[in-house]
């Protein structure tokens, strides 16, 4: 297929930027996720979808605690691309020097962002390359005033040695993506945090 006759609607399903925390066995730890959808239309059942790569040190954490917060930062916070998106959590503290405390699912709530919607998974599906996460949502809410971060205005903003370095860990994710997207384990789904 010639990706570049869908790549204008493609661009056009990302979300806004989100630290995903989760705690697990001690272990803090969050992660720049780009690809969140609301999963419910229902206002009493708020849901979201999250997509988390098997890769990420975050996908262990989440899995294992069925827990997750998405943490949106504010439009001019672009250093957590970096804090958290270039840096992996088994090399590193990325939550050191982060003033957070823990919500009611147990995952960690960044004080100086935007916004935040804490999340208790009910359900996930194997994408081979990734998990993919439904959630309730717990508690939720706007902490700081401003906008949420969008990738395609961050992109123009942040440092062009950032972007190399994204543009090159990315590389890498889409060839280890490829080579797994078909290989699913399709068993059903299970917490060892319940």
């Amino acid at each position: 297929m010639d990706y570049s006759k869908i790549a204008p609607m493609m661009s056009q399903l990302w979300s806004p930027i989100a630290v995903v925390t989760s705690s697990w066995q001690g272990r803090d730890n969050g992660q720049i996720c780009v690809s969140i959808g609301g999963a419910s239309i229902v206002p009493d059942k708020p849901r979201v979808v999250v997509q988390i790569h098997k890769t990420n040190f975050s996908h262990g954490l989440v899995y294992g605690s069925g827990a997750m917060a998405l943490n949106f930062p504010e439009s001019r916070q672009f250093g957590v691309i970096k804090d958290f998106g270039l840096v992996s959590g088994r090399d590193t503290d990325k939550m050191d020097g982060v003033v957070y405390y823990h919500g009611e699912s147990g995952s960690p709530i960044i004080k100086d962002c935007w916004g935040f919607l804490d999340c208790q998974v009910v359900n996930a599906m194997d994408g081979g390359d990734l998990t993919c996460f439904l959630a309730d949502v717990v508690d939720g809410g706007i902490l700081n005033p401003g906008q949420p971060m969008w990738w395609y205005r961050v992109r123009k903003i942040i440092p062009s040695e950032w972007m190399e370095e994204w543009d090159r860990k990315i590389k890498g994710e889409i060839a280890i993506s490829r080579d797994r997207m078909d290989k699913m384990d399709l068993m059903p789904w299970r917490s060892a945090g319940r």
